[in-house]
């Protein structure tokens, strides 16, 4: 076991948290910046440091153990000791965990080199720009704790480190109503799926209490998992709705209840609310937030616990089903948005579901796999958006851009490549990753519905196509619909900002060849076992196995590419050869586009059935008659008057100015208390 200890794990989060504990006291104490150059060292240095270092243990795990016995352990200290009950403080790095932190540090430190680009034109009198890499550091430490923790404490510290750092980045310019607004919308939403998720962690502690193995350590859950495999829960009578009432596994109970966490932090069916409105926040923050970290934090929970999802098929069906239909759902209204962000942003959360759906079937690994190149493109997808609102001078409407490829020939041509990555183009790595989803749907057949949701899949990848194509054309091709002074000042971005929309998109590029499947590989090398992820990560998931022909295989990806393909052509017709039917087409469709465009009233049903009402309780009721008439009327102020009535009243009658009377009391008290002490003698 002493092989397995290994205590420079802790360096890769503690880094980012030098970096913004630095910082931060720095404008705390001496209420000043830092000289820029130091700030960016400072800020980029950490976690270009910790991606370091990941790759260095990540190779040590790779090469040191054998299959099955990778993991390394860094305990730092016992947190919480109750009887039999141990929490620690440790960190775990093993497969699943050794993906995320490539993936968090990597991604992450090219944000964080963008940023030096995008923000050097703040200086507010807020100390923005070193405030900025501060809240950036920090939620790389959060995150990197949340994906290294040992246990669902650990996990659960990070998963509220990322929703804090979150609302700061989000409402980062909190002068204006709205950003501080948003942020403040993602918080809130986040914390009602954490309600869900603390309320699975209890469940899963207590089952294994009653069992005998009160831990909550993922390693030891896992080997003793199968105690509570049959333990069961009787659900309350105003539940008989539910399919299996009235008795259901404490297992899948606790799977859905971590699953409504999931569903806020990754921005599911019905918490999803929050991610559109987070573009509020800088741009480097949006993907930093929506392509490698916060949002990707419940489908690596998901996958961590993979052990009780196998044994909860009611919970993984819910899964399966809420991201399938997140995925349609988000990409159809993403079609109409004219906001790049706000595309970009549906399109994350379409991208989520696809992940969900690989995990509800049990294809675990295709999961992380799609986490990790979602992450390569949709970031690329993100800076490149930010490059284009930074050079057509922060208008963000695409219906207002146009022929920018002339002005901004290498932001075009790297956009382009995510564009075609995240449509699904072979070889790029957004085909194999989508193609292991869409495989893992068709083969499970133990799933209800898979079939279903394998025609959803493949309508969502042709929607995806569609809209993507569609905000390409807009944005690059054409005539610049911008007006005339505008025109003038587009101008490509510097290389700080370019450098990672390069390197990006090479990782868009081959970054899916570390997954290829064996069918691939054994076609077009000879290599039997390609699928070097699937392996790697098989010693920390459960996935179900899918047996399906090379034949088979390849035909469905092939019907995947046709529908993907429909999908841009339809776009290239519409936004490229014949521009003046999208009105007609629109028209023609008025009711349906103004649905969609509208987001299906979704927001507003919000407000009308939850916020209004809430807002009117806590003023009519929390406000009124809470706080002003109990606390403040009788409380504050009637405390205040009866002291103020007691002491006009009476106190004020024996204060005489007498010397006489106050000899008199005295020597009276004094009698009093000699005779109550000669009594008690």
């Amino acid at each position: 076991m002493l092989e397995h200890v290994n205590e420079t794990i802790r360096w890769i989060p503690l880094l980012p948290l030098m970096g913004a504990l630095v910082s931060g006291l720095w404008l705390i104490f001496a209420r000043q910046e830092l000289p820029r150059p130091l700030v960016i060292g400072l800020g980029c240095g950490a976690p270009m440091l910790s991606f370091a270092l990941s790759v260095r243990e990540v190779f040590r795990l790779a090469t040191a153990f054998p299959a099955g016995e990778r993991f390394f352990i860094d305990n730092l200290y016992t947190w919480i000791s109750a009887g039999d009950f141990h929490a620690e403080l440790s960190f775990l790095l093993d497969p699943l965990s050794a993906v995320m932190i490539l993936v968090v540090t990597g991604v992450g430190s090219l944000i964080h080199i963008y940023s030096v680009g995008y923000m050097r034109e703040d200086h507010r009198d807020d100390r923005g720009f070193q405030r900025f890499f501060c809240y950036l550091n920090l939620f790389t430490f959060a995150m990197l704790v949340l994906v290294l923790g040992d246990n669902l404490l650990v996990l659960f510290v990070g998963w509220e480190g990322v929703g804090l750092c979150s609302y700061l980045l989000i409402g980062f310019w909190y002068l204006d109503d709205h950003n501080a607004m948003c942020g403040q919308k993602a918080f809130i939403v986040n914390r009602i799926g954490d309600f869900g998720f603390l309320l699975g962690i209890f469940l899963l502690f207590w089952a294994f209490f009653e069992a005998g193995h009160p831990t909550i350590e993922f390693y030891a859950m896992r080997e003793h998992v199968g105690l509570v495999a049959e333990r069961t829960v009787t659900l309350p009578a105003w539940l008989g709705f539910l399919p299996g009432f009235p008795t259901w596994t404490l297992l899948t109970l606790a799977g859905l209840c971590l699953f409504v966490g999931a569903c806020g932090k990754s921005a599911q069916l019905p918490l999803y609310v929050w991610l559109p409105d987070a573009m509020a926040g800088p741009t480097p923050v949006s993907a930093l937030i929506h392509a490698a970290t916060m949002v990707t934090a419940g489908v690596y929970m998901v996958c961590r616990l993979s052990f009780v999802y196998s044994l909860a098929p009611g919970a993984s069906a819910t899964i399966a089903w809420v991201g399938g239909l997140t995925a349609i759902f988000a990409a159809t209204i993403a079609i109409c948005q004219k906001d790049i962000k706000k595309i970009l942003a549906y399109s994350t959360v379409s991208q989520l579901g696809y992940m969900f759906l690989a995990a509800g079937v049990g294809s675990y690994s295709a999961a992380m796999f799609h986490l990790m190149t979602h992450a390569f493109f949709k970031a690329l997808l993100f800076l490149g958006a930010g490059a284009v609102i930074f050079g057509m001078q922060h208008e963000q409407n695409i219906e207002k851009m146009g022929g920018l490829r002339r002005y901004m020939p290498w932001t075009h041509w790297t956009f382009l490549i995510g564009v075609l990555a995240i449509s699904g183009a072979p070889p790029l790595s957004g085909f194999f990753s989508k193609d292991e989803i869409l495989l893992g749907v068709y083969a499970a057949h133990a799933m209800p519905g898979h079939m279903a949701l394998w025609w959803i899949g493949l309508v969502t990848a042709g929607l995806t196509a569609f809209y993507m194509f569609r905000l390409y054309f807009l944005t690059f091709s054409g005539a610049s619909r911008a007006p005339m002074q505008l025109q003038t000042r587009i101008r490509e971005q510097p290389v700080v900002i370019l450098m990672p929309l390069f390197l990006l998109a090479g990782l868009a590029i081959v970054g899916g060849l570390v997954g290829l499947p064996d069918a691939y590989g054994e076609a077009l090398f000879s290599l039997p076992s390609s699928n070097s992820l699937h392996y790697f990560l098989d010693e920390s998931v459960v996935s179900a196995t899918h047996v399906v022909p090379p034949a088979r295989e390849f035909a469905l990806a092939g019907l995947a590419v046709l529908i993907a393909a429909g999908g841009a052509f339809f776009a290239v017709f519409l936004y490229y050869y014949r521009t003046d039917l999208v009105p007609r087409v629109t028209a023609a469709l008025r009711p349906l586009y103004q649905l969609v465009w509208r987001k299906y009233y979704v927001d507003e049903l919000y407000s009308l059935a939850v916020v209004r009402p809430l807002v009117r309780i806590s003023d009519a009721f929390l406000y009124r008659t809470i706080d002003v008439r109990m606390i403040d009327r009788l409380g504050v102020d009637g405390t205040a008057g009866f002291v103020r009535g007691v002491a006009d009243r009476g106190l004020k009658l024996v204060q005489t100015g007498l010397m006489q009377s106050y000899v008199f009391v005295m020597l009276l008290g004094s009698v009093l208390l000699i005779a109550y002490l000669v009594g008690g003698l």
